[in-house]
């Protein structure tokens, strides 16, 4: 009976281990204050907690998530683009950092991210090897704050030894190389306060072949620490503990995928990807066109990264997740729906269906204004 509750549940997506009584939304849950006791049930038994509810029957929502994780999930920015007299290509993009908004990561469970236009992770830049990138950069917190991208560029572009107060401002430029899969991030000491906060995104080189079309999408794995005791209360997948559990990801059979996955997690020294009832190619870095390993687990330290290729031969629910089971239990597990290409809903976009690219100009002072990419 128990194994029946448990397909039952994972099949009708209302949550893999719980479903909780409803809470009152609009209640914040505030560090130092007393804790109501919650029922909670998964598929074995009924059991009482005061603790975080890490797998909601609610999901958050509203204007004050810290993201979208299914919108980020298929969003490149490829900037505002134009040319140069020698034909080079220059992708021109504006992050603005602020360290002052209390957003919600779980439902009734709010922090203080710190965010590259307003989201953790910040938006995915995507360029072309070869090109010359323009990051615009504005710090609109109340801290210094830096932007470091990982790559080849020279020492005043690196983000390192000079910060940009707040209210300043810094233009990094450099050419796009190698081609790869890369992480950016605040390098502002403490390092691990301004990462553990949010400040960090994926920045994607494409070889000047393209690699072969696919549904291609984008996994940045992380952790909040909530009480601020250096340990991690809650681990995701794209910013928000147990989404796609609840949210499956649509993908169609015998159709090339490829993830883009970047490991940003702090506190921890690994983080791991497993994929359920399939093998994948990994390219580490992605800076290579030819496959490191076939397998169905990879484990990463902080900052590194790797592509991942697959097709799925059957239709159904896969399950994805972290095979540290702590990270599993506390938010980072998800699942695939794989369909026919028939039955596919029309909300899934493919093939850089979903790319960000602006040929026009706007000044410096209307994208602070308006938070653009």
């Amino acid at each position: 009976m128990a194994i029946l509750t448990t397909v039952f549940a994972l099949l009708s997506f209302n949550g893999y281990s719980s479903q909780v009584a409803q809470q009152d939304p609009k209640k914040k849950n505030v560090v130092g204050e007393a804790r109501e006791e919650n029922i909670v049930m998964n598929p074995h038994k009924l059991f009482k907690t005061t603790g975080d509810i890490l797998d909601p029957a609610s999901q958050v929502g509203g204007k004050n998530i810290v993201i979208d994780p299914m919108e980020y999930l298929r969003t490149f920015n490829n900037g505002r683009v134009s040319t140069l007299p020698n034909n080079t290509t220059i992708r021109e993009f504006t992050l603005i950092a602020s360290d002052n908004k209390i957003m919600e990561i779980s439902p009734g469970i709010f922090y203080n991210v710190w965010t590259f236009n307003g989201t953790v992770p910040g938006p995915t830049i995507r360029a072309t090897e070869g090109d010359l990138v323009r990051i615009n950069f504005i710090n609109n917190g109340s801290k210094p704050h830096s932007i470091h991208f990982h790559g080849i560029h020279r020492s005043e572009m690196d983000g390192v030894f000079d910060m940009v107060s707040p209210g300043g401002r810094f233009v990094y430029e450099f050419y796009a190389q190698p081609f790869g899969v890369f992480p950016y991030h605040c390098h502002m000491q403490p390092l691990e306060e301004h990462i553990s906060h949010g400040l960090y995104g994926v920045y994607i080189v494409d070889p000047k072949t393209p690699r072969p079309p696919a549904d291609e999408m984008v996994m940045m794995m992380n952790g909040y620490d909530t009480d601020s005791d250096r340990e991690n209360n809650f681990y995701t997948v794209n910013g928000i503990p147990y989404y796609y559990m609840h949210h499956p990801i649509q993908i169609e059979k015998d159709r090339l995928v490829r993830i883009y996955l970047v490991n940003m997690l702090e506190f921890d020294p690994i983080n791991n990807f497993h994929l359920h009832a399939n093998m994948y190619h990994l390219y580490r870095s992605g800076t290579n066109l030819i496959s490191d390993e076939y397998t169905d687990m990879v484990t990463m330290s902080q900052a590194e990264r790797g592509i991942l290729e697959f097709t799925y031969k059957y239709t159904g629910p896969y399950m994805f997740h972290a095979h540290k089971t702590e990270f599993a239990e506390k938010g980072w597990m998800g699942t695939f729906l794989v369909k026919d290409h028939d039955k596919l809903d029309n909300i899934i976009n493919i093939n850089n269906a979903s790319s960000v690219e602006r040929s026009t100009t706007r000044t410096l002072s209307q994208e602070a204004g308006r938070g653009s990419y």
